[in-house]
């Protein structure tokens, strides 16, 4: 793990997160990055990857498993597998947090069969898959993340035993039922890439084409 390139793809944020990334450098090799929206950032990062695998973490995620990361990678190998997730908790949530990420989870597994998909909470990617697919579309504006996992053959997807721990900001920020009602839209809409492509009020903090205001 000392030897693992970490890239941070900082959007301009306000909170000192490239300050504190940096004071890993005499842990890990971490270089801050520009970002922009996550499928901007994320494509940063992996333009500079030269490695077998590429994983993409969110910024509120915390691997509260040591072991998972190569559980992951050595599933990868073992399987010939083109991307890995697994299934998210939330450390500080009350119960209907905990019920909506369970649901997430309950349909990351069932995806398996159907359609991939995966959020970009903890996305492990072939990286030689990851380049031919294009990454991660940067006209995206919602759900960038299902966008690319969807492309993702059955047979070369799997969602491993574990968990990663995330936040509960953005149902404090947006409501449940709105962030339900985005995700039924997200399925309902699955063949509509232009839905993807319009500003459905997720980065309502963020700016976006067209919007030079950041509120």
């Amino acid at each position: 793990m000392p030897d693992t390139r970490v890239f941070v793809a900082d959007a301009g944020s306000t909170d000192g997160t490239a300050e504190i990334a940096r004071l890993f450098r005499a842990k890990f090799p971490i270089e801050v990055i520009p970002g922009g929206l996550p499928a901007v950032g994320r494509n940063a990062g992996a333009r500079r990857a030269a490695t077998p695998y590429v994983l993409f973490l969110d910024a509120d995620v915390e691997l509260g498993d040591p072991a998972l990361l190569r559980r992951a990678v050595v599933t990868a190998q073992r399987r010939d597998l083109h991307c890995v997730t697994t299934n998210i908790a939330c450390s500080n949530g009350q119960l209907a947090d905990n019920w909506m990420y369970g649901f997430n989870n309950c349909v990351q597994r069932t995806s398996r069969w159907f359609l991939p998909f995966a959020t970009g909470m903890f996305m492990l990617f072939d990286k030689r898959e990851f380049d031919r697919l294009g990454g991660f579309d940067e006209r995206a504006l919602y759900a960038e993340d299902y966008l690319l996992s969807k492309q993702v053959a059955r047979r070369r997807f799997a969602v491993i035993p574990g968990c990663v721990f995330t936040s509960n900001r953005r149902f404090q920020k947006m409501g449940h039922a709105r962030i339900a009602r985005m995700f039924f839209a997200t399925a309902l809409n699955s063949g509509n890439k232009k839905y993807f492509l319009r500003d459905q009020g997720y980065w309502a903090k963020e700016i976006v084409p067209g919007n030079t205001s950041e509120v």
